[in-house]
């Protein structure tokens, strides 16, 4: 790197630095739940977008979603499966709705094509967004507009289910209590949940698989934590440190390339999104009734997408967290095994009606 370039570097990271302080600063005065998920990942993306050049050590940002896999397990006592057992039903039924409501906005895109070829089937995953994009390039896809269909809805979901979630609180009052930055932890306990965190991204180098780097820590967490091996240890300014990581992350995937092209197609996606985001609030506003919850506990649990990010937002809210977590894991957990097996079915069958 010339010392030009290493000047503008810096330069861009010390903007960065400042944006991220005071995007999150006016958020966090507005009291939004995940502010430092939020901040960062609209810095990044601000900034991002731009054509400033921005990358994170690829350990670095598994280790992040390792973090954010161990606080799921933590917030997920093991009453809750008894909770999915009973309610089976319900938890296949949701899961299945999203499911089938992503990928038939995906279809309709497709059908009246909106977007070039299948890549609005591939794009309509709701989630697994790493392996969507590497499936899409592989089958020809515009791998870049799935990239952009895919973040973009993440970022819609964190910003709506936040947005929902300040507003729903605003009304009730139960703003919860901020918790305290450094507080007493045990060094053994908060080491155990790091190496716990820490076996997401090795298990994921090892069989090829971004999805590991979460879904490793939070079964490991789970296990170690019923059989009493460890109490799950992560102070305030741990996890935020992780969200600002992730956050960036996410912000960094709109670069200038990616905006520019899915620029034509922004006004649909963004309706398309939005409309998929009402959909599954209105599903769960039926939640809400038939299953006797609150709606924010509701809404979070059918929001489509993000599950890393629904989880952060739902640690900073009073909602009835596990069933919120169980959720988002039963669909996260669905759709990578279901995802890319409908992504091709849904393309291939696509593909022989153009050539009809």
């Amino acid at each position: 790197m010339s010392k030009s370039d290493s000047r503008n570097s810096i330069r861009n990271w010390c903007l960065l630095i400042v944006l991220t302080a005071v995007v999150t600063g006016v958020l966090y005065a507005m009291h939004l739940p995940a502010v430092f998920l939020l901040g960062p990942m609209v810095s990044g993306l601000l900034l991002a977008s731009r054509g400033m050049k921005f990358s994170l050590p690829s350990p670095l940002v598994a280790f992040c979603q390792g973090i954010i896999g161990v606080m799921i397990a933590g917030g997920m006592p093991l009453t809750v499966f008894a909770e999915i057992a009973k309610d089976g039903f319900l938890f296949i039924g949701l899961v299945l709705s999203v499911v089938a409501l992503s990928f038939g906005f995906g279809w309709l895109l497709a059908k009246y094509q909106v977007l070039p070829g299948t890549t609005a089937i591939w794009g309509s995953s709701p989630g697994a967004a790493s392996a969507m994009v590497l499936m899409a390039e592989a089958a020809g896809a515009d791998f870049r507009l799935v990239a952009f269909m895919q973040y973009l809805r993440m970022l819609m979901v964190a910003a709506t289910a936040s947005l929902i979630a300040r507003f729903v609180l605003g009304q009730t009052g139960q703003l919860p209590v901020p918790e305290p930055w450094f507080p007493p932890v045990d060094p053994l306990n908060l080491v155990l949940t790091l190496a716990i965190a820490a076996c997401g991204p090795v298990f994921s180098r090892l069989f090829k698989r971004p999805s590991i780097n979460m879904l490793a820590p939070i079964v490991i967490g789970i296990a170690c934590h019923a059989a009493g091996l460890v109490t799950i240890t992560l102070p305030h300014w741990l996890l935020a440190s992780a969200y600002l990581l992730f956050g960036w992350n996410v912000g960094f995937r709109f670069t200038r390339e990616i905006v520019t092209h899915a620029l034509r197609a922004l006004p649909v996606l963004f309706l398309s999104i939005l409309s998929l985001i009402v959909l599954c609030g209105l599903l769960a506003v039926a939640v809400s009734h038939f299953g006797h919850m609150d709606l924010l506990t509701a809404y979070l649990a059918t929001s489509p997408g993000g599950a890393d990010s629904v989880a952060i937002i739902a640690a900073s809210t009073p909602v009835d967290k596990p069933f919120v977590l169980a959720m988002q894991m039963t669909r996260f957990i669905s759709v990578l095994f279901l995802g890319p097996v409908l992504s091709r079915y849904f393309a291939a069958r696509f593909d022989r009606r153009l050539n009809l």
